[in-house]
């Protein structure tokens, strides 16, 4: 399972977050707004890039991806954040272009590239020169050296060296695609082709520079709140596992944010089980060799887009997120719908799905705990639905989909295979499911460890994969226990 370091461009991406957030809530983001990056870096702080007047101006374009602007948008490099600020403020469109990069912050990668470091003992074997294909390295000065201009980074010698001399040295946001969407324009900034992109945020992660940013949903969701509009709040499975504290009363603090209907995204999840379980069964007797599941935005983005020999193979069952979003307007067609999400492809599903307004991460909304002053670990919980199968509240975690599926199918018999995240490896592999599979049933997730592990997750995947299980078990206790007295009072 991937583990999420905690880096200190996470840790910044966070605290901006919070900053305007605050603003929000005090409602003086136009008044203050401009002072976020100077307040972040002072003049007597040490920079982290080149100087403190860098800083700040990729501060300024972090905080325009979080007003919901791509960083092209930009026409008069003198306009204050302010005016974005305004823009937004009034703006009511939103678009599904997803991701963004910071140029002011992308500027420090090489070419993708192996080099031979200072281990390099210029023995006597030299299998490196002897097995490069493209005979490529020479040796200068008693050390090897690869000429880059004809090298194809086959990994050849850095395979066969000896003292482990030769790295590889990549690209981080660009090994991290696995449909090779980023890549390096002519100015050496890296650009996403948005005819490829699949807004899985893998990039986002793997930069260690902080340069591409999602655009955010949260100067319209307060905006709603202001106009009066009553907001209800759909939350993913993965949640219970942000936090050592119980689901009820993660739960209980989206009403002390202010939001006005609480829905767990485990009831749309029950659908989609019930549905899909359906489906795989009518499918495979009317001869399909196999299906896959659908509610990985990542996933189908993929099969779309790159796979599309995959696409009549794919469950037409709808995710979690899209069955909740029904619930909720039916319940409350008034209401402005907002999910909360570990994903940024969702905001991809969501701008497509009528029924879904509006998406906040699991980042922002602990930016807004912060930023309230709502400590989760200590608020009252509330009672979590009864009427939720355990397995749609691990939806979150790999095999979670295939579990809950094969349960409900009883003794339906299937043969499953897991994509625990998806590479450019697991994309070979999909790709050749359609001319030979041994499976009928395929789960694809597409982060590592499942949503869990998703690119807006506040928890390391292993941490959170054991807070899960806590969580969903409490829960379970809880709607146990509260049963139980009903029953017991009803006797009396």
């Amino acid at each position: 399972m991937a583990v999420v370091a905690t880096n200190n461009a996470s840790i910044l991406r966070r605290e901006l977050m919070t900053h305007l957030v605050r603003l929000l809530i005090e409602d003086r983001l136009v008044e203050d707004i401009d002072r976020i990056p100077i307040i972040m870096r002072p003049r007597d702080k040490m920079a982290y890039r080149d100087s403190v007047a860098k800083d700040r101006a990729v501060l300024k374009y972090q905080l325009m991806a979080f007003l919901g602007f791509n960083i092209q948008d930009e026409e008069d490099e003198l306009a204050p954040l302010s005016t974005y600020a305004r823009r937004a403020l009034d703006r009511r469109e939103l678009t599904d272009v997803i991701l963004t990069v910071v140029d002011e912050a992308c500027s420090s990668c090489h070419k993708a590239q192996h080099v031979v470091t200072n281990q390099c003992r210029a023995c006597l074997a030299r299998p490196c020169t002897l097995n490069c294909p493209k005979k490529t390295i020479d040796f200068v000065e008693g050390h090897a050296y690869i000429h880059q201009e004809n090298c194809v980074n086959c990994g050849m010698c850095k395979e066969v060296c000896p003292y482990n001399a030769i790295i590889y040295s990549p690209v981080p946001c660009e090994a991290a695609c696995p449909v090779d969407a980023i890549f390096r324009n002519e100015q050496g900034v890296e650009h996403i082709d948005e005819t490829k992109c699949v807004s899985c945020g893998k990039c986002k992660v793997a930069c260690p520079f902080g340069a591409v940013m999602e655009k955010s949903h949260l100067v319209e969701i307060f905006s709603r709140k202001r106009e009066g509009r009553p907001i209800a709040v759909m939350v993913a499975p993965a949640i219970a596992a942000q936090f050592n504290t119980s689901l009820g009363r993660v739960l209980h603090s989206f009403k002390l944010l202010g939001f006005d209907y609480v829905y767990e995204v485990a009831q749309g999840a029950d659908v989609t089980t019930s549905t899909e379980a359906a489906e795989l069964r009518e499918r495979l007797a009317a001869g399909a060799a196999f299906m896959t599941t659908s509610c990985c935005p990542g996933y189908t983005g993929t099969v779309r887009r790159h796979i599309p020999e995959l696409v009549p193979f794919v469950s037409h069952t709808l995710s979690p997120m899209a069955y909740a979003a029904q619930i909720a307007k039916r319940e409350h067609p008034e209401a402005v719908t907002v999910f909360v999400s570990p994903c940024s492809a969702k905001r991809y599903e969501a701008f497509h799905d009528p029924n879904v307004d509006y998406v906040l991460t699991f980042e922002e909304y602990g930016a807004w705990l912060i930023a309230a002053g709502v400590d989760v670990n200590t608020v009252m919980p509330e009672l979590p639905n009864g009427d939720i199968t355990q397995d749609s509240r691990f939806y979150g975690r790999s095999a979670g989909v295939f579990t809950a599926v094969k349960n409900k199918a009883g003794d339906f018999p299937i043969r499953e295979r897991v994509f625990n995240g998806v590479d450019k490896a697991a994309i070979r592999e999909l790709k050749r499911l359609p001319k030979s599979s041994e499976f009928n049933f395929v789960e694809v997730m597409m982060c590592e460890g499942g949503c869990i592990g998703g690119p807006n997750t506040l928890s390391n995947p292993r941490v959170a994969l054991r807070q899960l299980q806590k969580a969903n078990d409490e829960a379970a206790k809880a709607i146990a226990e509260a049963r139980a007295k009903e029953e017991s009072a009803g006797e009396l």
